[in-house]
């Protein structure tokens, strides 16, 4: 399944513990049953980080968070791509009741 992480800057880093995170970030690779399809550094002070990617289950999204979760407030939404969305809204309007 397509989810969407967004990580957010815990409140109160110091820039040294922010600078931190960026060589932390270079020596980690995602766990086992996580697929990423793009990570985005954003231009912004939150949401910080946006990673779009595959997970067949939930273990590798809990695992992202207990690594990160001292430097970001992390969500993960499901999501799907823009053709499959309007499919499936296609077909959920065509079962509405009016």
């Amino acid at each position: 399944m397509l989810y969407v992480m967004t990580l957010e800057w815990q409140p109160g880093l110091s820039r040294e513990e922010r600078d931190g995170a960026l060589a932390r970030r270079a020596g980690w690779t995602y766990p086992p049953g996580l697929t990423v399809e793009g990570e985005y550094w954003l231009g912004a002070e939150n949401p910080a980080v946006v990673i779009v990617f595959q997970a067949e289950s939930f273990t590798p999204i809990m695992e992202v968070s207990l690594a990160w979760g001292d430097k970001f407030k992390i969500t993960a939404y499901p999501a799907v791509t823009a053709a499959e969305g309007l499919a499936a809204g296609a077909e959920a309007l065509g079962r509405r009741v009016a």
